[in-house]
C-alpha cells in the first residue's frame, strides 16, 4: 500500500483541474492526473508537480465512459492500493450555445454524460473503494470533492444543458454526503463562479463576461483565478471541516448573495 495519501482529479491536465492537481501535491499527496485526450497538456502538469518535489501519475480515461472509470480505479488501486480523495472536476460546454428551445438531444446527452452521469458513477465506484479502506482502518480520512458552477441555480437559456448538468451534481453531493457520513467520509462541493479557464477564452466569451463584471456582476468584481478554487479544494483535503459534509463553497466574488 501507497505510504501517502492518494488523490484522483479527474479533467486534471488543464485550468482548474491543473491548479487543484499542484496545490494538492504540495500538501504531500500523490496525485493521479486523470485525462481524457490531452497528453501534452496533462504531462506539462505533472512536470510543474515534480518540478517542486511532488509525486504525480497519468491516468488517461473518459469518465463518461464505465468502461473508463472502471480502468481508471482499477489503475489507482492496484499502483496505489489506496484513494483518500477523488476531485471530480472533469466538465465539459456545449460546443454550440442554442436556446433550450432548439437543443439537440446529441449535444445534451454529451454534456449530461461527462458533467453528471460520469460523476455519480464515478463516485459510487470510488465511495465502495473508501468505505472498505475505512472499515479496515487502512486509510485515517477521505473525502469526495464535486466542482459544480454558479450555473447550478443560475438560468442560462442558451446553455441549459450544462446548467442542468451542475444543478444535478449538487445534488450528488447531497446524496452522497448523507449516504456516506457512516464511514466518515465528508462529501463536498466547491462552485466557482467566473474564473479564467480554456473555457472562458474565447474571445465571444471573454467579452461577454468582461462586459457583465463592467456592469457590477459581484461584490467582488473581477475574474476568478483557479487558484482560487484550488486553495478551498486544499482546505477540504487538510481536513479543515471535520463536522461538516453536504456543504457548498463558494468560490465566486460573492455572486451568490442576493443584494440590492
Amino acid at each position: 500500500m501507497h505510504d501517502k495519501k492518494l488523490a484522483l482529479v479527474t479533467g486534471g491536465s488543464r485550468g482548474i483541474g491543473r491548479a487543484i492537481c499542484v496545490d494538492l501535491a504540495k500538501l504531500d499527496y500523490t496525485v493521479v492526473i486523470n485525462y481524457r485526450e490531452d497528453m501534452g497538456a496533462a504531462e506539462e502538469t505533472l512536470q510543474l508537480i515534480e518540478k517542486n518535489d511532488g509525486r504525480a501519475d497519468l491516468c488517461q480515461g473518459d469518465i463518461s465512459a464505465r468502461s473508463h472509470r472502471d480502468l481508471i480505479v482499477d489503475y489507482v488501486m492496484e499502483q496505489f492500493g489506496r484513494i483518500d480523495l477523488l476531485v471530480n472536476n472533469a466538465g465539459i460546454a456545449p460546443n454550440e450555445r442554442r436556446d433550450i428551445l432548439e437543443t439537440e438531444e446529441e449535444s445534451y446527452h454529451r454534456v449530461l454524460n461527462t458533467n453528471l452521469h460520469g460523476p455519480y458513477f464515478l463516485t459510487q465506484r470510488v465511495a465502495r473503494e473508501m468505505a472498505s479502506l475505512r472499515q479496515e482502518q487502512l486509510i485515517d480520512t477521505a473525502a469526495i470533492v464535486n466542482i459544480s458552477s454558479l450555473r447550478r441555480y443560475t438560468a442560462a437559456v442558451s446553455y441549459g444543458e450544462y446548467c442542468i448538468s451542475k444543478a444535478g451534481l449538487s445534488m450528488i453531493t447531497k446524496l452522497f454526503a448523507v449516504r456516506l457520513a457512516e464511514y466518515g467520509i465528508g462529501v463536498y462541493e466547491i462552485s466557482p463562479g467566473v474564473i479564467e479557464t480554456d473555457m472562458t477564452r474565447s474571445d465571444t466569451v471573454r467579452d461577454y463576461y468582461d462586459k457583465k463584471i463592467s456592469a457590477g456582476l459581484a461584490p467582488i468584481n473581477r475574474w476568478g483565478k483557479p487558484s482560487e478554487v484550488a486553495s478551498a479544494v486544499s482546505a477540504i483535503a487538510r481536513g479543515d471541516f471535520p463536522f461538516s459534509t453536504g456543504e457548498v463553497l463558494n468560490v465566486d466574488g460573492g455572486f451568490h448573495l442576493r443584494h440590492l
